[in-house]
């Protein structure tokens, strides 16, 4: 099956030429001119990925990205921003959006194929592009499955305060803490699970264990030290100190004593109660109950 690239860019010959560039390559094209004809054909034609001009006649394509990441039927959808800045902050500014990738005009088009090419297996491999730990669907068809045998339990270990830590601290620093946690988890698994435990990383914020019922206590409380012990050190120095952040605008400006991430692990087994449906394992798997 053909995969559908959309191209946004208001420049017809730029986008003529990438447009049969890409196509010569075996891919559908769908193209836009403006930025709210790039959302609309989003959810119309339904794209693989996006190229994305940054500047456009209506809406930037940063406004477009904030736009498809805000919309649950876009928020996955792979985005490269194809732009003239070159600044720093630009490119910055573009991946908090969630693009997977940032290129600079003038490109070298072998180079960008290249790299919509990677971008669509990475897409097309259900695993968490940052832990590398299996995605939602997998993760869902792995309760799934669980949910048909006797004997199960399962962990559900969820971040507060992970999306204000990124708002403080920035990306980089919030892909490192997921990474540690899936870390973390793998080790204790690794050490004190069974052959046939699984990890899942369903969502940005939650990271999923199955195992049998006679691992999962163990399991459950190793997991909550080792990551009760690790949260803070995520935290510079000054502020592990402090015991919180201080958030606020200007130098004189009020600041916002903002607490530290927590987590909230809640444990389920096949004794307990029954469920109708894996996406209702998975909700409770999500309820907080602070560890």
């Amino acid at each position: 099956m053909k995969h559908t690239l959309l191209i946004v860019e208001d420049d017809l010959d730029t986008s003529d030429m990438l447009r049969v560039y890409f196509e010569a390559q075996g891919y559908r094209v769908v193209t836009a001119g403006t930025g709210q004809d790039a959302l609309d054909k989003c959810r119309t034609e339904a794209p693989n990925l996006v190229l994305l001009d940054v500047r456009l006649p209506d809406i930037d394509g940063f406004e477009v990205g904030q736009a498809l990441q805000e919309d649950v039927r876009t928020s996955r959808l792979p985005v490269i921003f194809v732009t003239e800045r070159r600044d720093r902050d630009d490119r910055i500014a573009g991946l908090k959006l969630g693009a997977i990738d940032y290129i600079t005009k003038p490109f070298d088009v072998q180079e960008l194929r290249l790299r919509v090419r990677n971008a669509l297996r990475r897409a097309g491999s259900q695993n968490n592009p940052v832990t590398g730990l299996p995605g939602e669907k997998f993760t869902l068809d792995r309760l799934s499955l669980m949910m048909e045998r006797d004997g199960w339990s399962a962990i559900g270990i969820n971040i507060t305060g992970l999306d204000t830590f990124n708002e403080i601290y920035g990306f980089v620093a919030r892909d490192d803490v997921l990474r540690a946690i899936a870390l973390t988890l793998t080790s204790a698994v690794d050490e004190l699970g069974s052959i046939d435990d699984f990890i899942g990383h369903p969502a940005e914020n939650q990271f999923i264990i199955i195992t049998v019922p006679s691992k999962v206590d163990q399991l459950n409380h190793h997991v909550k030290e080792r990551l009760k012990q690790a949260m803070t050190y995520f935290y510079p120095i000054h502020d592990r100190e402090a015991g919180y952040v201080k958030r606020g605008e200007g130098e004189d400006a009020p600041k916002e004593k903002v607490p530290f991430m927590n987590l909230d692990m809640a444990t389920l087994s096949q004794q307990g109660t029954a469920f109708s449906s894996v996406e209702a394992l998975w909700q409770a798997l999500s309820q907080p109950v602070r560890a």
